[in-house]
């Protein structure tokens, strides 16, 4: 069946691809972006592919962009817009921690919001939250983004129980780590900042979970997003791949036993 989907952070990455792939499956796709340079671009490729979409720019962050949903009809809401970056927790500084809550956490929420006020009062639909297998781990040196996407689990699991009772579903897709150059740029940007003459964080040790990070192949994801947004059941929770998913599985049962 043909679904309407409204997709935010459209512009790059997964988000960019999911939301070609569902035109392509005859779905109506609102996609939007960060920036009207993405908009532009994905514009021209839609134009390339012969594919029917709506696009513009709307960034989460931004009031008058966000007003925008209200105006929009539609079936399922996927809230994938997002930034990503590292840095030790211990000497990070907070004006970058605050700047990733407020567009993962406070931002989508925001969004979430509006997209949930429509649905309550159709009766049905469904809100996605992209969240991350960080949401469900702990890995050095990517806690801002971590304790972001650990907070938007807390937020899809509550909605989920609050929103049942008016026929609107709620769920998360936690990709593991896939080379969409989302992970390297926000592995960058802590050497903005970083100083090993003033910070007590060695160097070589985040240059080495840097290196030690093994990515997969986006298009794998870019396929389970297209097979799991317009389905009308599927798991709350999709982790994928598998790999990743008895990882997190594994590493929960090891935190039950962890000691100090």
């Amino acid at each position: 069946m043909t679904k309407t989907i409204f997709i935010t952070g459209a512009g790059t990455g997964l988000g960019r691809g999911a939301a070609l792939g569902l035109a392509k499956k005859g779905h109506r796709v609102i996609a939007t972006t960060e920036l009207t340079a993405q908009k532009t671009d994905l514009l021209r490729e839609t134009d390339e592919q012969g594919l029917d979409m709506e696009i513009f720019k709307l960034d989460i962050t931004n009031q008058r962009d966000l007003a925008e949903i209200a105006k929009h009809d539609f079936d399922i809401f996927v809230a994938n817009a997002a930034i990503n970056e590292g840095g030790q927790l211990g000497e990070v500084p907070m004006d970058r921690f605050r700047a990733l809550f407020e567009v993962n956490v406070f931002a989508t929420l925001e969004s979430a919001q509006l997209a949930a006020q429509k649905l309550v009062k159709k009766g049905s639909g469904k809100i996605i939250f992209m969240s991350s297998m960080a949401g469900i781990s702990a890995t050095p040196y990517v806690g801002p983004y971590t304790a972001t996407k650990h907070a938007l689990e807390g937020i899809a699991q509550t909605m989920k129980a609050e929103l049942e009772e008016f026929g609107v579903q709620v769920a998360t897709i936690n990709p593991g780590p896939f080379a969409t150059g989302f992970n390297k740029r926000s592995a960058e940007e802590k050497w903005k900042w970083y100083n090993e003459n003033q910070h007590f964080t060695r160097k070589e040790d985040m240059i080495e979970q840097e290196e030690g990070l093994q990515e997969f192949d986006p298009e794998d994801m870019i396929q389970k997003m297209i097979e799991i947004i317009p389905a009308d059941h599927h798991k709350f929770r999709t982790v994928y791949p598998q790999e990743t998913e008895d990882q997190l599985k594994e590493t929960q049962k090891e935190r039950w036993d962890m000691e100090i």
